[in-house]
């Protein structure tokens, strides 16, 4: 059998994606027939059968599902690969550092100042995205380096953990709740996220006429979802009495306001905020990232006010899984487990089976002791 193309296992994503040759063949910008007969040509190369056809849908086969799977991960190493050979390439190296806005636990001028301090340190590109996009644009080469929130996509990742705090309910400053010095989830049974689903697992999403109703209330007209675009519309939700929102405490410090109150989650996991990078670094500027971001937060404790009092056992929930930080579907917890205190001095093991980045690779060239800012938005998602 001779080696697959990258080209076969592009059309074939494509129609494993779409299931109709007629979608597939538009998304790639060509014509069905040449398609249907590279699929074919595919299938005879391999000696399986990939799809199942009839006149009426497209079906995958467990082969099929099986080269979908591993077809992905290849398209994704291969675009990344180009990514990082053409930075890898450019006469000034820097350090591309993906993070979200308020996800960087307060703590992002002290790890750029210890960053300084390193002899690998080279200039910083902060890479904006949204939730949950850094992982993405780790393993894509869109960036060497981030700062990720429990729970995360760790295929193909290493990280270590810089920070654990407690999840806050934030409600409006007149919310019943507002008064109480701790919640469990279930005392928020009948409440829901800014996306519209619900603040407990398993209960029966918010219908839009409930949602309308409570806006009504309050004067206001409400979508069945509704739309947010950042953190300052989802707290002016919250303090309308529309929504409440779950947030680490870090951001909740970062964010007072006289409208809200910030009640601690007994119940829930806590956020974990980490830094990763790709399995197969091998970037001196990479690692050096790493112990400097430690060193940060390991130079600020936790602030006491922040741990949760002891409560009384928490009443039924209906599921275990608990919802995201900021009212994204229900997720489980962080992955990963707790880091070894074994490894080489100044590396470490990490909380999955790697070190930190080795250095047998120049990707310091060009480097600058004083690592200069510029940002960019992440093209990821």
């Amino acid at each position: 059998m001779s080696d697959l193309e990258v080209r076969q296992l592009r059309y074939f994503v494509a129609v494993a994606e779409e299931l109709h040759f007629g979608r597939a063949a538009a998304r790639l910008g060509m014509a069905q027939p040449p398609l249907s007969r590279a699929i074919r040509e595919l299938e005879r190369q391999l000696g399986v059968a990939l799809l199942e056809r009839t006149t009426r849908s497209v079906r995958l086969t467990s082969a099929g599902e099986v080269l979908l799977r591993d077809a992905r991960i290849v398209l994704e190493a291969v675009g990344a690969a180009g990514r990082r050979a053409r930075h890898a390439g450019k006469p000034r190296q820097r350090l591309r550092l993906a993070l979200k806005a308020d996800n960087d636990g307060g703590m992002l001028s002290a790890i750029l100042a210890a960053y300084q301090q390193e002899d690998a340190a080279l200039p910083v590109e902060l890479v904006w995205g949204g939730r949950g996009e850094q992982p993405q644009a780790l393993r894509d080469g869109r960036a060497d380096v981030g700062l990720l929130l429990s729970p995360f996509d760790d295929r193909g990742l290493d990280s270590e953990p810089l920070r654990t705090e407690p999840r806050m309910a934030v409600l409006a400053a007149d919310d019943p709740l507002a008064a109480r010095t701790s919640l469990h989830l279930a005392d928020l049974s009948g409440r829901v996220l800014p996306d519209g689903s619900p603040v407990v697992p398993g209960e029966t999403p918010a219908s839009p006429d409930d949602i309308r109703d409570k806006a009504a209330e309050r004067g206001l007209v409400a979508e069945g979802r509704p739309s947010v675009a950042d953190l300052s519309q989802v707290f002016r939700l919250v303090e309308l009495g529309c929504v409440v929102c779950l947030l680490p405490a870090w951001v909740t410090r970062a964010n007072p306001r006289a409208e809200l109150a910030y009640v601690p989650l007994v119940d829930v996991e806590p956020a974990v905020l980490s830094v990763g990078w790709p399995r197969d670094a091998r970037s001196p500027a990479t690692a050096a990232f790493v112990r400097a971001a430690q060193a940060a937060f390991a130079s600020v404790p936790v602030p006491p006010a922040t741990v949760p009092p002891p409560t009384v056992p928490p009443p039924t929930v209906a599921s275990a899984a608990v919802p995201s930080a900021a009212g994204m579907p229900p997720t489980a917890g962080p992955s990963g487990g707790t880091p070894s205190a074994e490894g080489a001095p100044g590396f470490g093991r990490s909380r999955t089976d790697g070190g930190y980045p080795q250095v047998d690779v120049g990707a310091d060239a060009g480097r600058s002791p004083h690592p200069q800012l510029s940002e960019r938005r992440a093209d990821v998602g």
